[in-house]
């Protein structure tokens, strides 16, 4: 396995020259790519040197050992540390999801529980905008339908990260594991008896495309104006500010209403659009992104629950990672990372036990 990091070391090289070149960064997508992909062979290429210079010294103590006993627990601590290196070395040597340096749309919805589950949905928004922000990336709402209590039957948001992240820290990467449904048990704000009631809410991940993932014919877009609403349905605005487009082909519908200029809802609307056919695409390419597709529900269904959120016993749970801490006060602050790990984590281990079956 370690055999490919030659040809990585090359590939690095040319990299370093291509991006000191003025005219690359005339290009900005393509200095983006260049650096994203110079970041991943950075990180790669380090722990590569540290496991060869590690197998060095643990070789040479070894030798040392041979003529002076005290040399022995040297050569053992250095093992161990080669042993973690190479570790490291092997986890970045697993083939990634190409998405996984994008940005990401993340789309939350209401679902079993009526208002409860509208103001879980805004809890789930508070706690991914507070984890996003430990993380130092920008959170954009780019459509929103509050209810009448103030939670959201619907809302969508951008996550984008600051500079180039390092490989496996860029949004999609992190939040494509939220997808699915999230079910919530607590005593909801509108029950008098005080009993705990279970609702749930979905959410959904995209990877954010860019204008060059995905193109988009005009004449495939039937794009229809109406009136924003709040909750209730009540009207909000005297204008037709409110945008739906139907991307013909697919038939996939994207509204956005957030924007109080009709221009800035259809960008919106173009850029969910953008993330829904570029997932697509990649599901009818590759049947491993169909098989990472399915693990994000379309409905919510409290049966194809992957977290549970449990007020009573401040407890979180989630089912396909075994993961159970008992602080979702501080999780739904944005202590999001433990969970977020073990499903990196897991993922991890089952793409590194398929490429050594």
């Amino acid at each position: 396995m370690f055999e490919a990091v030659e040809g990585l070391v090359e590939e690095h090289a040319e990299l370093e020259t291509r991006l000191s070149a003025p005219e690359t960064h005339a290009d900005a997508r393509l200095a983006k790519q260049l650096n994203q992909r110079y970041a991943e062979l950075s990180a790669i290429i380090g722990a590569w040197r540290d496991w060869s210079r590690l197998s060095d010294d643990v070789e040479a103590a070894r030798e040392l050992a041979g003529e002076d006993s005290a040399f022995a627990e040297e050569a053992q601590a250095l093992t161990e540390r080669r042993a973690e290196a190479e570790e490291r070395l092997r986890r970045l040597l697993v083939p990634r999801d190409p998405a996984d340096s994008k940005d990401a749309i993340l789309e939350i919805k209401s679902g079993e529980g009526g208002e409860e589950s509208a103001l879980f949905a805004g809890d789930l928004l508070r706690m991914y905008t507070r984890y996003a922000e430990r993380l130092g990336w920008k959170v954009e709402v780019l459509d929103a339908t509050e209810s009448d209590l103030g939670g959201y039957k619907s809302v969508t948001v951008a996550l984008k990260a600051k500079g180039t992240p390092e490989p496996g820290q860029a949004p999609y990467a992190l939040m494509k594991f939220e997808g699915g449904v999230h079910r919530v048990q607590r005593v909801p704000v509108t029950e008098s008896q005080g009993r705990v009631h279970t609702s749930a809410a979905g959410v959904l991940v995209l990877p954010e495309a860019e204008q060059v993932d995905v193109s988009i014919d005009e004449n495939d877009l039937r794009i229809d104006v109406f009136r924003s609403s709040g909750p209730g349905g009540q009207s909000v605005n005297t204008t037709d500010s409110a945008v739906r487009i139907t991307h013909l082909p697919t038939g996939i519908v994207v509204s956005c209403q957030n924007e109080k200029s009709q221009l800035q809802n259809k960008e919106q609307a173009l850029r969910i659009l953008r993330a829904r056919l570029l997932v697509a695409a990649q599901e009818a390419a590759a049947a491993e992104a169909s098989d990472a597709r399915r693990l994000q529900v379309r409905t919510v269904d409290r049966s194809e629950r992957i977290r549970t959120y449990n007020f009573p016993e401040n407890r979180i749970s989630d089912h396909r990672t075994g993961y159970k801490a008992y602080n979702l006060d501080q999780v739904l602050d944005g202590d999001l990372a433990p969970v977020v790990t073990s499903c990196v984590d897991a993922d991890l281990a089952a793409r590194l036990a398929a490429l050594e079956s």
